[in-house]
């Protein structure tokens, strides 16, 4: 059984707009730590998975951007999508690819691209535990972490009281249910409750198990990656898979597979995480000036309290504002209140159905 790791690459990243570009999203930017976001998560990976063993699935769009930043990649370790289909096209997918490369026994760990991770020989230690629990489990094994704080843009991984072994240097649990970024009130329910981790977004399964699963909730889509599967020619395939994409719809896998099947594992994590989903994130994590602000760029701030500001193309200056995230480039000036930024995706679709494209 060959674990090889495969990074979740294809998102926009809309709700760290105006940075986060569909031509240039998040996972390609500097935002926090010494590289991108893709390449930190590349490093982290290699103990783990020798670089020969490490895939990306991406967009044609991002594919040449991808190769750059990650020079150590084979042009056959980019997987590439035809169109966004989100996470479950994706991972189907790159099993696709990865079976027949290494069997129907693969081990894949599937890890988003995307996100913030300290202590990192800590989520080392998990990840190796994922994997070796996916070599003998007829389960698909996620990574969860004890939440710090009641955190409504996460999603959730509720587990049961008791390991499901102790031979592992951290435990592993069953899982009893998923739950998708719940509102203030339940999200505080969760953390009281103490059975409830964050939910990494990371993913790990024999390729076997993977298709049993894709089967059982996602039939339609199972049909139509079967035939992929079934394809011989290597020259026919990209027509082939262009073909399957344009049949489904956008899925994520956490909701077409993980919230509707009871055979999920969870490995705690030990790591510090975040998912990077928004300006408010950021501010959380970066340290702040007495006013508990995050100034980035030639910012003045007059009796100003608890904003987060970054802006590099002009001078800006803010007198008696608090609680504001402001975030300027060249063609985009963005102004929103903290604790409101998961919202900065809808305009992202504003300038889609408007045809504003230059914007996105």
């Amino acid at each position: 059984m060959e674990p090889v790791a495969l990074i979740m690459a294809g998102g926009t990243g809309a709700r760290l707009y105006p940075r986060s570009r569909q031509a240039h999203p998040k996972q390609l930017i500097h935002l926090l730590g010494d590289g991108t976001l893709i390449q930190n998560t590349f490093a982290r990976l290699q103990p783990v998975f020798p670089p020969q063993h490490i895939y990306t699935v991406t967009t044609e769009e991002l594919a040449p951007l991808i190769s750059e930043q990650l020079p150590a990649l084979e042009p056959t370790q980019i997987i590439v999508e035809p169109f966004r289909r989100n996470t479950a096209a994706a991972l189907a997918l790159g099993t696709v690819i990865l079976e027949r490369i290494y069997g129907t026994d693969v081990i894949v760990a599937a890890v988003p691209s995307d996100h913030l991770i300290s202590n990192v020989r800590e989520f080392q230690i998990a990840l190796e535990t994922a994997v070796e629990t996916a070599k003998h489990a007829d389960a698909i094994v996620t990574i969860g972490v004890v939440p710090s704080r009641a955190e409504t843009a996460f999603g959730y991984i509720q587990v049961a009281d008791e390991p499901l072994t102790e031979q592992f240097a951290v435990p592993v649990y069953p899982v009893r249910a998923f739950a998708e970024k719940p509102d203030a009130a339940t999200a505080e329910r969760f953390v009281s409750a103490g059975d409830f981790l964050w939910n990494t977004g990371i993913f790990v399964f024999r390729a076997n198990v993977f298709w049993k699963e894709f089967a059982e909730h996602l039939p339609d889509y199972a049909e139509l990656f079967e035939s992929l599967r079934q394809v011989r020619d290597p020259s026919s395939f990209p027509e082939a898979t262009e073909q399957v994409y344009r049949r489904i719809r956008g899925i994520s896998f956490d909701y077409g597979i993980l919230e509707k099947t009871h055979n999920v594992l969870s490995v705690l994590g030990t790591f510090e995480w975040s998912d990077l989903s928004s300006w408010d994130e950021l501010w959380r994590l970066q340290k702040k000036d007495p006013r508990q602000n995050v100034l980035e760029g030639s910012i003045y701030a007059l009796d100003t309290k608890r904003c987060y500001v970054s802006a590099y193309s002009k001078v800006v200056a803010l007198v008696e504002v608090e609680d504001l995230i402001v975030v300027d480039t060249d063609d985009v000036l963005l102004i929103c209140r903290r604790g409101s930024s998961q919202r900065v995706a809808e305009v992202v679709d504003m300038f889609r159905r408007k045809g504003n494209t230059p914007l996105l």
